[in-house]
């Protein structure tokens, strides 16, 4: 997520952050006046050690394990009751090395319950606050997961299993456990449910001007991740996000005839379900650089779009690699799709489906392009991405991501739908291809993806679009300014704590704002592009479809890197220091420079002379390394001074960043 929640929070973040108590406000500066570099460069310790299962360098250890779910699942779509049904196969193997008593198993679906505990956790919404005008309304409930039977099957045998269900998990208790290193065993789960309207957030159905949409996300039980880290992890779903085992997924979704679908990964059966005319130009799609048109918005109501417009059809996907899917059905869909081209040399497509009133050149018209653009380029900087398609929707289920389909808004056009497309279509890469626990870690997938896809809007058509502003930017002018923000509020939460421990209105300014620009602060001050790059697609590579934890990526960035950064993960993501660093004085030749802040950072420094020559020079941080104060010697008597000339850095006090002899 969730470009969508950065509309509905201006005002909040603002208030929070902007208008925050001047006595908060001072008690936090004078917190800063006291530097004590026995703090900032302490030996750190990070949470998860170094073991057979996880390397000093940042990689995954020789021993790595990982567990797989595989899913066979078959669903149908009924409109005119609003429910979901699916018989759904998982065959889960263990290659841990432990032996398992009982599996666990999310049902998210029960967040809608009247009982679930995400209705006292998180306030009125369960997932987000409802489309009714009224903030405070309470959503409607569901009934959730309603199983209609759950079977254990090994081998030719298959037994009723014995399982329990706690709020939003299932703990299937199994007859005798699962043998480690390579045990397998199927489960067979059928269910329904009824699907929220628009109010349901993440799964939802709605009405368009024409027709009706169903965004089908969360849709089908789930694996728990089983890691070497903490078993099972079992974090009950109260509106953050997901943590999942990767796996292959076949599955199959029988609609009414009229309707097109857009799903994770490759369609299987397009000649079943297409008109001869459709797949002609999916297929031409395929081949073009250029946008093609699969079915206009004239022909949406035109029956010869459709192979039947009445009875059902069923759609066939398949993807491999991936730790989830999702879809999108209506009756009303306009598609277009063109390729993308890869730097391995293979291709993948883009697509878009979206309602008639949708269509524009300011508009959805313009989105397979968008689409296209941003995953070339992630491709090219980062890693290739890895899946046959990449599907951009418009319904209700807005800015919302999922692999290989990211859901956004009808109504969204110009530069606010190129930001929300970069930004869902990044997450593709964090946390869909790198698997990091965003339930617990919310920085490795808010704060990496968008510090990628604001360097997408730098690019793209010249930077047409760029430089992304976030609405919490629009009140504080620069990016490092907007950061103080949150290092000034001693209520924010840390980098480093639970995603669902943020406040609705901390949540962005940290995860996203904070943790994108830690990386920024890393990559053109700390270690510059050439390191940084390097490193990062290192650590990339080596977690692409696993699960690294955040003292992995510390790692990977100390050992690539060639840096020794603990003064920066302490610093920047364990705590909210400050950074304020000062111009004391100037005698002559020389200059009195000061680190008033707890955290330390590299620094540029401008000298003027007095004959009006000018010279940089860098601080680094080993000046702080026992000391609060710095003098530095020029070659000829100094005229002025100004600490950060480019306003890089998020110091806490610029009013002393500079000083000049009268």
């Amino acid at each position: 997520m969730h470009c969508r929640q950065w509309w509905i929070v201006i005002g909040i973040s603002i208030l929070a952050f902007y208008g925050a108590g001047s006595a908060q406000i001072a008690s936090a500066q004078a917190q800063s006046n006291s530097y004590d570099p026995r703090l900032t460069f302490a030996p750190l310790t990070l949470p998860d050690p170094v073991n057979a299962y996880r390397s000093s360098n940042g990689a995954p250890g020789p021993a790595y394990w990982q567990n797989e779910a595989d899913y066979d699942m078959h669903a149908e779509l009924d409109t005119q009751a609003k429910v979901l049904r699916n018989d759904e196969v998982i065959t889960y193997t263990n290659n841990s090395p432990d032996a398992l008593p009982s599996l666990w198993i999310h049902m998210e679906q029960n967040i809608y319950r009247k009982d679930a505990r995400a209705r006292v956790a998180s306030g009125v919404r369960p997932q987000r606050r409802p489309a009714t005008g009224n903030e405070n309304a309470v959503p409607p409930s569901t009934e959730g997961f309603v199983l209609d039977s759950v079977e254990i099957e090994r081998g030719n045998a298959r037994v009723k299993a014995d399982y329990l269900i706690d709020d939003t998990r299932m703990q299937v208790r199994l007859p005798e456990p699962m043998a480690p290193k390579g045990g397998v065993l199927k489960l067979r789960i059928k269910y329904h449910y009824q699907i929220p309207g628009a109010w349901g957030g993440r799964t939802s159905w709605g009405m368009s001007k024409q027709g009706e949409i169903y965004d089908m996300a969360q849709w089908y039980p789930r694996m728990c991740v089983y890691d070497d880290l903490r078993g099972w992890d079992t974090l009950p779903y109260i509106g953050s996000e997901f943590y999942l085992e990767y796996g292959r997924f076949d599955y199959y979704v029988t609609v009414p005839g009229n309707m097109l679908v857009a799903g994770s990964g490759e369609l299987v059966n397009a000649k079943d379900v297409l008109t001869k005319t459709e797949f002609d130009r999916l297929n031409a799609a395929r081949k073009s650089d250029k946008t093609i048109v699969i079915r206009s918005a004239a022909e949406v109501n035109d029956p010869a779009s459709r192979p039947k417009t009445d009875g059902t059809l069923t759609w066939h996907f398949h993807m491999d690699h991936t730790r989830d899917v999702s879809w999108s059905a209506s009756p009303v869909f306009v598609w277009d799709a063109a390729r993308i081209n890869l730097p391995d040399g293979k291709t993948s497509l883009a697509e878009s489906v979206y309602p008639p009133e949708s269509v524009g050149e300011d508009a959805w018209s313009r989105s397979t392009e968008y689409v296209k653009d941003t995953v070339e380029r992630f491709s090219r900087q980062w890693f290739p991405y890895p899946w046959p398609a990449a599907i951009n929707v418009a319904g209700f289920s807005t800015g919302m991501e999922y692999p290989g389909i990211v859901f956004d808004g009808i109504g969204d056009k110009g530069k606010t739908l190129f930001w929300i497309t970069a930004h869902e279509i990044g997450h593709n890469w964090f946390p869909m291809l790198v698997g990091s626990n965003e339930r617990r870690n919310a920085f490795m997938d808010e704060g990496f993806n968008t510090f990628i896809d604001i360097g997408e809007s730098a690019e793209f058509g010249g930077g047409v679009y760029g430089p992304k502003r976030d609405p919490e930017y629009s009140a504080g002018g620069e990016p490092p300014d907007t950061i103080l923000k949150v290092l000034d509020n001693p209520a924010a939460p840390t980098l480093l704590m639970p995603a669902d421990a943020y406040t609705w209105q901390t949540g962005h300014p940290v995860s996203y704002f904070k943790g994108a620009y830690g990386m920024t602060l890393l990559r053109e001050q700390i270690l510059g592009p050439q390191r940084f790059d390097w490193a990062f697609r290192k650590y990339i590579r080596d977690w692409a479809y696993k699960h690294p934890s955040p003292s992995d990526f510390f790692r990977a960035m100390d050992s690539e890197g060639g840096e020794e950064l603990d003064w920066f993960w302490r610093g920047w993501y364990r705590n909210n220091w400050r950074f304020d660093m000062a111009v004391t004085g100037i005698d002559g030749n020389h200059i009195t420079l000061a680190n008033k802040g707890q955290l330390v950072l590299p620094a540029t420094v401008e000298v003027q002379y007095t004959d009006g020559s000018k010279v940089r020079f860098r601080v680094p941080v080993e000046t702080w390394e026992s000391k609060g104060e710095l003098v530095w010697a020029g070659e000829k008597a100094i005229a002025s001074v100004i600490i950060d000339p480019d306003h890089m850095l998020p110091d806490d006090d610029r009013t002393n960043n500079s000083f000049s002899l009268k």
